[in-house]
């Protein structure tokens, strides 16, 4: 094979397993939906230590977090992010959290009301 032949190929190669890495596939090629609520139920494990399994704290001073809305859930982890609202454990907790992982956690935390 020649030189350019070779490049063009394995730059066809590799276009080629870049698009397929795109979006999750199923089992009839389909991509998959992402659930954002059994994502953050993954994720929220750890916030289940405090704030009870499922969001139902068991202490006071730990807000219940199932069943609240949606969106002040999500206003109230990017607010704690940013260090809009001050609270040291909740700060340390959100700082390494994406804004994707925060609106999973406010999707599995808000579906536990319904």
């Amino acid at each position: 094979m020649t030189t350019a032949f070779t490049r063009v190929l394995l730059a066809l190669i590799l276009m080629t397993s870049l698009t397929a890495c795109d979006k999750p596939q199923g089992a009839n090629n389909k991509p998959e939906v992402v659930d954002p609520v059994a994502l953050g139920e993954r994720k929220a494990r750890v916030c289940m230590s405090c704030h009870g399994p499922g969001g139902v704290s068991r202490v006071a001073s730990y807000p219940t977090l199932a069943g609240q809305d949606r969106a002040y859930l999500l206003t109230q982890l990017r607010d704690f992010k940013a260090g809009r609202r001050e609270n040291p454990m909740m700060n340390a907790m959100v700082a390494s959290l994406s804004d994707t992982d925060m609106q999973h956690l406010a999707a599995y935390f808000a579906a536990q009301g319904e």
